[in-house]
Order: structure tokens, then sequence, then C-alpha cells
């Protein structure tokens, strides 16, 4: 046994900047979400579960993987059926593509499922006609077909800048007292320069989520990409709609279901994310010349035909209660309940699906 193994991540943070000094949030956020040893993701077992910490649309209901797999079969019939390449990055236990996969023709199709967790990725192995792989830099070059990222963004490391009334700081992770705290430093130029174009009007002492990662990300999948989509599903918004949450910031951890403590009160033992800004998105995607449609999910559901799914399965329900027929009623009934969770204007129904194309 090393040292490493018996020192908690809290107490290996705290000797490490004390010896280098404070480190860059998002250095601090990646060590605690992916650190192979300590890291929420990369350790301990499949986090979106019912016995998990949270729970994403695919596991509310298979009705999201089906109805998104039917936008995904429309690019099957545009782009060709053999050669196709469907990829789900962040893939957690598959319930997505299984879900996509229902709705897709197969024949010389390229199916990837790949997530950062070894026991998503062990989870994933069951699937023996899916290649599974750990980032998008796995992923083959110039595919043709559709790249998938759901509630994956979110979690990607950020920088955190503040305003002060006239000019960007950045809060680094070092210690006061003892424990871990965020401190003051100079904005670092590229974190500057995001804050200023995405970061909307930020009142004196308003904190930004600078997304640089995520930038990262969607460049590394469009350069993958020679004809097809990218979809990315998160929750968040544009630079404007995300502007009356900048007073004290969208960072925020979840633990068991429930919002968690102060991300550096117990590192590696909580999910830490915040709201995508679909607009620093949206600005890579139109320099690198694809089409951009930006949907909230109920409207991009409900385009390809979750409404209708919900109508038929009332209807359903009111022919089981005619016909007296009280358990399958009520197993229906928990099933439209799930489909409409997707959909509630309040919840994942107010979650951004953007959908890029690649000529």
């Amino acid at each position: 046994m090393t040292e490493r193994d018996i020192v908690p991540l809290l107490d290996q943070l705290i000797a490490r900047i004390n010896t280098s000094g404070p480190m860059p949030f998002e250095e601090f956020m990646e060590v605690c979400l992916y650190d192979l040893e300590d890291g929420f993701f990369a350790t301990g077992p499949l986090r979106s579960t019912i016995s998990g910490d949270f729970l994403t649309s695919p596991e509310v209901s298979s009705w999201f993987g089906r109805t998104l797999g039917r936008f995904v079969a429309s690019e099957q019939h545009r782009l060709g059926r053999d050669g196709f390449f469907v990829a789900d990055v962040g893939a957690g236990s598959g319930s997505l593509l299984k879900a996509v996969a229902r709705e897709i023709e197969f024949g010389s199709i390229d199916v990837w499922a790949v997530d950062r967790s070894p026991a998503a990725r062990a989870a994933l192995s069951d699937q023996s006609d899916w290649v599974v792989g750990k980032g998008i830099a796995d992923l083959p070059e110039q595919v043709s077909g559709v790249i998938l990222a759901n509630e994956l963004l979110d979690n990607l490391p950020t920088a955190l800048a503040v305003w002060t009334g006239n000019r960007w700081e950045e809060r680094f992770v070092g210690i006061q007292s003892g424990a871990l705290s965020l401190v003051r430093v100079p904005a670092r130029t590229e974190v500057s320069s995001w804050s200023t174009q995405f970061g909307g009007i930020v009142p004196d002492g308003g904190m930004v989520e600078v997304q640089l990662a995520a930038g990262d990300w969607l460049r590394a999948a469009l350069g993958k990409m020679r004809r097809g989509s990218i979809v990315i599903i998160d929750y968040g918004g544009t630079a404007e709609e995300l502007e009356p949450r900048r007073t004290r910031g969208t960072l925020r951890t979840y633990r068991a279901h429930h919002l968690g403590p102060d991300p550096l009160l117990e590192p590696g033992k909580t999910d830490i994310t915040s709201d995508v800004n679909f607009s620093s998105l949206m600005a890579i995607a139109a320099e690198a010349g694809c089409t951009i449609d930006l949907y909230r999910q109920d409207d991009f559901l409900e385009v390809w035909g979750l409404r209708e799914e919900i109508r038929r399965l009332r209807h359903q329900e009111l022919d089981l209660a005619r016909q007296g027929d009280p358990i399958e009623r009520l197993k229906v009934r928990s099933q439209r309940i799930d489909i409409e969770a997707l959909v509630h204007p309040r919840g994942l129904g107010d979650f951004r699906v953007l959908v890029l194309g690649v000529a």
C-alpha cells in the first residue's frame, strides 16, 4: 500500500497547494472528478442510477433515447446506411444508446460508447457489438454520422471569473486557516477574454464559469466529423439567458440526488457542475461553418413525436379504465408520468438541445 492509498484527497490537495501554491479551479475540478485514484467519476459505482447520485433523461424514460433515435435515424437515411457512425460520449450505463438503437437500422454501422468512468466502461463492455472508449480522442477520424453528448459538458472543468467592477479576477483554490478556500488572483488572458465575450452583463462581484474545456471538447468532436451532426444536451442557456444567475454563479455539487456541499469541503465525494453556456459553443460551431439549431428539450422532443406518445398513452389509460384492468392501467400511467417528466417546463424540459450540422 502506497502513501497515496491512505491519504484522503483533501489532504493530498492541501499538501499540493502548500508546495506549489494556489491552483486554478479547473485543475481542482479535474482532480475532484477524474483523478484515477480518488475522483468522483473515476471511483465507485455508476453515478447515474436510482441508487447513485443523479438521474439523467435516459434513465427517467427510455422514450428519451427512442425519440432522439428518430433524429439519428433521419441522419442515417440522409447520409446512407453503410458506414454510418453513432457515438455516445459520456455514455454511462448505455441506456441512451440502447434506446436509440431501437429506432435505427443496423447494417454496416459503427457504434461507440465512450466514458471516462471505469464503472461505466465495465457496464458498457456487456454490449459486444459496441466499441468502448475513454474519451473523444478515441473516436476514429472523419466519420459520417452522429455524436451524442447528454449531460457531459456540464462536468468538464471550468475556471471561475469574478467581475470586480472594472476588470476580471479569477478564483483559484488556495488555503486559508488550514482549509481549502477560493483566493483572488489576476485573471489569465484566456479567462478574461472568454468572460468578456460570453459572460454577458455581470454585476459587481458576480461570478462566471469559464468553459474553455467545453470549447476544446467541441473542437475535438468537430475534428472527428466528415458529415453528420453533433447533438449536445444539457442544462444551461445562452449568455443572455444565464445573466440572471450571474450574481452568485451556477457552480454547485450533487450527491445522492440532492444538492451537495460546497465543492471545497469534500473533494472527490461529490459531483461538481455548472450551467452550460451555449453561446460559447455556438460561436465555435459558427466559426467551423456548421448549421446551428438550439432548442429547449421539450420543443426538440415534440418535433420528433414525443407528445404523440403521451397522447397515445393517455388514450390507452382510458381504454384500460373502461376495461376494468387497474394493474395494466397503473403500468401505463407510470410510463406516461415518466415521459411527461422529460418535457416538464420547469425541469428536464428546460434543458437545451444544440444540434450542429457538419456538411
